[in-house]
């Protein structure tokens, strides 16, 4: 996961502590534990009253505590796994000290313009052409380099192509596992644009993004949405298909809007598209997985 994070709640801790930003962790914790619907809402409780905790996130709290409390930042996080019970494991991408820059074209002209800080890219008008961590070349987390290498499948996406998706892709050492690994590899498009970082994207303006930062080949395939929808946020249209040319890799078209809320995936239809995709691959997996109270094949 990113920690690049400098705003709200996570800005805050990051500064005051000197701590990773736990925000992108906390929600990872939250969504794997088994009790999701109730340990979602306490951990993305915000206080609202009392000047010192207004604005705080329950769980990045949890969190910083527990990172107190072992020693370190990845201990914490390791003792909050625990601690809810989550299925799996959340490893940051670095335990470094990284800051998020990127070059923006104001809009209507050619010159780019450098924001520094991950909560102020999304806010200044323009078109994105390059992000950049700073410093550009920290350690990966060794345990999040063993993962990847030993892994069955590597999953890049859905979330913010700019401030979520490629900072953790921009850790030297994180790319380079990734193209070692033997895993078979799909980044998941996004199903509509974000605001103040990609506006007017298509999906293989998505894809170009990645090309561009990290160079082509990173991934076997693209799973893109390709059922239209209403309901989306102010300022987001549908991520489309192609409208002509060819992307760098295959694309994988299917329905995976939540019908209740058209600008997310629907995790249970994702899941069933990602592990059809990898029994394509390797045969039909072993075990069932229980996916929302749903029972699909399973990994190993």
């Amino acid at each position: 996961m990113t920690v690049s994070d400098d705003g709200g709640s996570s800005g805050r801790i990051r500064r005051a502590f000197g701590l990773p930003p736990p925000g992108d962790l906390r929600n990872c914790l939250a969504a794997l534990s088994d009790d999701e619907a109730l340990l979602t809402q306490l951990f993305q409780y915000r206080f609202t009253q009392g000047s010192d905790l207004d604005g705080h996130s329950f769980g990045n709290l949890f969190i910083a505590a527990l990172a107190g409390v072992k020693g370190s930042f990845d201990r914490g996080i390791l003792e909050a796994g625990r601690v809810l019970a989550i299925r799996g494991r959340v490893l940051p991408s670095t335990l470094v000290d990284v800051a998020l820059a990127a070059d923006k074209s104001p809009l209507l002209e050619a010159r780019a313009v450098r924001i520094e800080g991950e909560s102020l890219i999304p806010e200044v008008p323009g078109r994105i052409r390059q992000v950049h961590l700073e410093p550009n070349d920290p350690p990966a987390f060794p345990e999040t380099i063993h993962a990847i290498l030993n892994a069955d499948m590597i999953v890049i996406g859905p979330g913010s192509l700019y401030t979520s998706v490629l900072p953790n892709l921009l850790v030297p050492e994180i790319t380079a596992a990734i193209r070692a690994s033997r895993a078979f590899k799909v980044y998941v498009c996004n199903v509509a644009t974000q605001p103040g970082e990609t506006d007017g994207y298509d999906c293989l303006e998505h894809q170009g993004a990645l090309d561009s930062h990290l160079g082509r080949g990173l991934v076997d395939v693209m799973v893109i949405n390709n059922q239209t929808q209403d309901g989306l946020p102010p300022g987001s249209d549908p991520v489309g298909e192609p409208g002509g040319g060819a992307g760098t890799v295959p694309l994988y078209a299917t329905d995976l809007i939540d019908e209740k809320r058209a600008w997310r995936h629907d995790s249970v239809k994702l899941a069933r598209t990602l592990i059809d995709l990898l029994e394509e691959r390797t045969g039909p997996l072993d075990h069932p997985v229980s996916i929302h109270g749903e029972q699909v094949s399973g990994l190993n």
